[in-house]
């Protein structure tokens, strides 16, 4: 049993209530940080741990924080609940389970950061949480940790609530920001950065909700001890998404640095694969992710088993790697068609695409249309490398990383599945029998 932080006390009875998340030890790292420590001390602990962001990219989070800029004395913390990536759903459970957490995380972070008002910008389809995380927010201000002088420390923080609008790319955080101020969510072009110019033109950060209710523990353990948990590369605990064809699909925190095959096989957590069938393949880090035959998710190519990290899951690069991302782990049986699983991907980000590259908007259009040809028994040889040509035409060449997201899964899913691309090109009848009698796709849990 690996160690438990985020997930500590989920299971508490009225965990969700201020009384009982007091009682369990909730918002003591308030009271130390606004008490007897001053921010730049908070922000060096979140940098001795190490915590990288929880949101997908793994950027240092300590390391983002010292950016922004202490010359303005107006500055935002933006909490990024838009969950939106297929396969991951595990912020949502936070909010749903111990909001509190977050909203400690959201004070904690704010005051180091030396912000007075946050925000957290939620998901639009979670509108069924809402009155969730306001009641936590509300028992804050009604117990002295919201609003005007902090436990009589002189720190005010306001922090509110916003619905997105249904939108993908206000995940990326700039676009994220242009939605907040009221206008459409495209992101913007880098630099200047949020740190230096974000919200209303003042420096801001933005933050993963996992990432941002991990400080508390941090504040009240130090950064040293967040540290020893995991690897070296990759400390502390993860949250991780796990769906498609397993025996149990769910939430689970790991320790960093758990090997695979333990996660997928052990009853503690995926249980195996449902049905008794064989593993196929899996996206480990969200759909946006390179997907990986089951020999490479078990192994790397040179035979070193894989990891639960960061570096493990990356190894080998985008030819027989992929990548941790946002944690959300969705495996594929034997029975599962990649390219009908791919053609999902590949619409779902053409829709999400906000036009604003040519090469996203055009070519997510272009990639959705050539897999439904594809898949519906209407392609030919030369359709697969037009997939690949469009696929490295788009990556790199966008303003924001949504264009990456769409190639990436396509041009990893021919690289090591191509045979099956081909049979749908050569023997389609056959295909289409497959799935009549024996083809049932994975569900994609939480998004």
């Amino acid at each position: 049993m690996g160690a438990k932080i985020l997930l500590e006390h989920i299971d508490k009875p009225g965990i969700r209530g201020y009384d009982v998340y007091r009682q369990n030890g909730g918002y003591r790292a308030v009271e130390k940080a606004v008490k007897t420590m001053t921010p730049d001390e908070i922000v060096n602990e979140v940098k001795t741990s190490v915590l990288r962001g929880r949101g997908g990219a793994g950027f240092p989070t300590g390391l983002k924080w010292s950016f922004i800029d202490k010359s303005n004395p107006t500055r935002y913390l933006v909490c990024n609940a838009d969950e939106s990536e297929p396969g991951t759903f595990k912020d949502r459970y936070i909010i749903q389970y111990i909001p509190h957490l977050l909203v400690e995380g959201m004070i904690v972070s704010s005051f180091a950061l030396g912000a007075n008002t946050a925000y957290i910008y939620m998901r639009g389809e979670f509108r069924w949480l809402f009155p969730i995380l306001q009641k936590a927010i509300d028992e804050a201000y009604a117990n002295g940790f919201l609003g005007k002088n902090i436990l009589g420390t002189g720190f005010n923080l306001d922090l509110y609530v916003q619905s997105g609008g249904g939108a993908y790319i206000c995940g990326e955080e700039t676009a994220l920001l242009e939605s907040l101020e009221g206008k459409r969510g495209n992101p913007r072009i880098k630099p200047p950065f949020p740190a230096i110019k974000g919200l209303y033109g003042c420096p801001t950060v933005v933050n993963n909700v996992e990432s941002i209710a991990v400080t508390p523990w941090i504040v009240n353990n130090g950064g040293a001890e967040y540290a020893k948990l995991g690897t070296e590369k990759s400390p502390g605990t993860k949250l991780i998404s796990a769906c498609g064809n397993i025996n149990k699909p769910g939430v689970y925190e790991i320790e960093l640095g758990l090997p695979v095959e333990e996660f997928l096989y052990s009853d503690e957590y995926c249980g195996g694969i449902a049905g008794g069938k064989q593993l196929k393949a899996c996206v480990p880090g969200g759909s946006s992710v390179p997907i990986l035959p089951g020999e490479l998710l078990l192994k790397t190519a040179a035979g070193t088993p894989r990891n639960m990290s960061y570096e493990s899951l990356s190894d080998g690069g985008f030819a027989t790697g992929s990548m941790l991302g946002s944690g959300g782990f969705i495996v594929f049986d034997e029975n599962a068609c990649i390219v009908r699983n791919l053609w999902n991907f590949s619409s779902f980000y053409h829709h999400e695409s906000c036009g604003q590259c040519s090469p996203c908007r055009e070519g997510t259009g272009w990639m959705e249309k050539v897999l439904h040809r594809i898949e519906h028994g209407h392609g030919n040889q030369g359709d697969i490398d037009l997939l690949v040509d469009i696929a490295k035409k788009i990556e790199g060449n966008t303003i924001c990383p949504l264009g990456d997201a769409a190639a990436w899964p396509v041009a990893s899913a021919i690289r090591h599945f191509r045979d099956e691309f081909e049979l749908h090109v050569k023997h389609p009848e056959l295909v289409r029998h497959h799935y009549m009698n024996d083809y049932k796709a994975p569900v994609l849990q939480g998004a």
